[in-house]
This record gives C-alpha cells, sequence and structure tokens, in this order.
C-alpha cells in the first residue's frame, strides 16, 4: 500500500489527531511511510500516540493546537516546520459536537462550534499553505460529513458548520489550484468513535442504524483514514474540489425507507 500511494517521505498534518477518526488518519500515514504532526488540544494525547508511532517505526511528533485560535495555529505550525519541515498534507479533522435544538440554542455555543469545526479549518489551511507553496504545491482534506446535506435535527450548529466546510473546500480548490494546492472533502456516514460511543450504548441503537445502512454495518475510522491517504496521495493528483461520501450507502437509501406495498 505505501508504495501504491507514493506517501513515503511526505510530511501530513492532522488536526484532532487523538479522536477516533484522527487517530485512524494519523496511524495510516504514519503507516504508509510519511512523518506525521499530531495536532490536538488534548497534548498528553498527543505525545501518548506519537511514542505509540515512532515505537512503531514510524516517525510522528505531538502539538498542543487550540484550531480555533489562530495564534495557537500558527504556533504549530512554525512547529511542524521546525521539528519535521514543511508540511505536504493537511488533514482538517478537528471537530465538536454541542448538541441542542435551534430554538433555544445559545449563541455562545453555536459560535463554540462554529469556531472548532469551520473558522479551525480555515486558519490551519492559511497557516499551512506557505509550507506547500514552498514545494510547489499540497493537498488538503477535510472531514465533513453526509450531515451537511442531510440535516440532523437537534444537533445545534452541526450540520450548518459541516454544510460551510463543504462549500470552504470547493472554494480553496477553486483560488488555491493554480498554486498546485488541491481540496476535497472526506464526508462519513455513521461511524463509531469515541464522539458517537454513548449512542451506541443505548439498546437497540446499533442494530436500527445498521439496518439503515446498504452496508449493514456501522463504519470504523480507518474506512476514513483509507479515504483520506488516497486523496492525499499523487494517485488523486487530478482530483479537487470533490467529496467522497464514506457511509455504506446511507446517503441513498431514504426511498428504501418508504413503505412500498408489494415490495
Amino acid at each position: 500500500m505505501a508504495h501504491w500511494l507514493q506517501l513515503e517521505g511526505k510530511r501530513a498534518v492532522v488536526t484532532g489527531a487523538v479522536g477516533g477518526i484522527g487517530r485512524a488518519i494519523a496511524l495510516s500515514f504514519a503507516q504508509a511511510g510519511a512523518s506525521v504532526a499530531l495536532l490536538d488540544y488534548d497534548a498528553e494525547g498527543a505525545a501518548r500516540l506519537a511514542a505509540e508511532i515512532n515505537a512503531q517505526g514510524g516517525r510522528a511528533a505531538p502539538f498542543h493546537c487550540d484550531t480555533s485560535n489562530q495564534a495557537s495555529v500558527q504556533a504549530a505550525a512554525a512547529g511542524v516546520l521546525r521539528d519535521l519541515g514543511p508540511a505536504d498534507i493537511l488533514a482538517n479533522n478537528a471537530g465538536i459536537l454541542r448538541s441542542g435544538p435551534l430554538s433555544d440554542l445559545s449563541l455562545e455555543l453555536w459560535n463554540q462550534l462554529l469556531a472548532v469545526n469551520l473558522t479551525g479549518y480555515l486558519l490551519c489551511a492559511q497557516a499551512f499553505r506557505p509550507q506547500m507553496l514552498a514545494q510547489g504545491g499540497g493537498a488538503i482534506i477535510h472531514t465533513a460529513s453526509i450531515a451537511a446535506t442531510n440535516p440532523q435535527p437537534r444537533s445545534g450548529a452541526y450540520s450548518p458548520s459541516k454544510a460551510a466546510v463543504a462549500m470552504l473546500s470547493r472554494q480553496l480548490a477553486l483560488e488555491w489550484g493554480p498554486d498546485g494546492i488541491r481540496s476535497n472533502i472526506v464526508s462519513p456516514g455513521f461511524i463509531r468513535t469515541p464522539l458517537s460511543e454513548a449512542f451506541y450504548q443505548a439498546p437497540g441503537v446499533k442494530e436500527r442504524r445498521e439496518a439503515m445502512v446498504p452496508a449493514r454495518r456501522i463504519g470504523t475510522g480507518q474506512d476514513i483514514a483509507d479515504a483520506v491517504l488516497f486523496l492525499a496521495s499523487p494517485r488523486a493528483s487530478y482530483v479537487t474540489g470533490a467529496e467522497i461520501l464514506v457511509d455504506g450507502g446511507v446517503d441513498q437509501a431514504m426511498m428504501e425507507l418508504a413503505p412500498r406495498p408489494g415490495f
């Protein structure tokens, strides 16, 4: 796989690296031969993950980073340049969920989620752009969601934030394409991660969700990582402004859920 993807010697930045999807992405980049910068608000978790990757023969460096804070992002970018060299790849993956109906969602929670899920993606793209330009280009992959096009009720600003990420990626592809920087999104469906684990602890939720998915299973972080690595690799050199749905087909399943006598 490492040879086919041609990621050996590349330098990949992963935000939200400690979480379920971020961890899978980081480990996969390391296994493919890339050096990995682990950016996360959880500094201790990032250090543990870096130690794990390095013990396995990979190369990783941890960086404490609040992606919603421009100074923190700039400091992390400077650290990556110093410790690993200029970034070739940015996996914009950090994200949070603040539940609540829109009818009484506080402005504080709305702004808090958008600061991480949307503004943080722009701040990181801006911070690592000069490093990519110095090498003639790079690849940015943003983690969006099927909730970007299928509104997820009672989840506050989550769906609006992911819809905005999709447009941000397309605009970056248009504006930065002439500079050799590609921008794409991966949109997960039902993925079992520490962030969503509480849902699956409720009786019957796993089975009911699996029944909605044509592939009849809940996705894993590795499913997302595989798509991210492809988009980051030279194999996707002519792919930009695109979206890959990694959802087991659930986005296409609405009509299957409608009762149809005789079928």
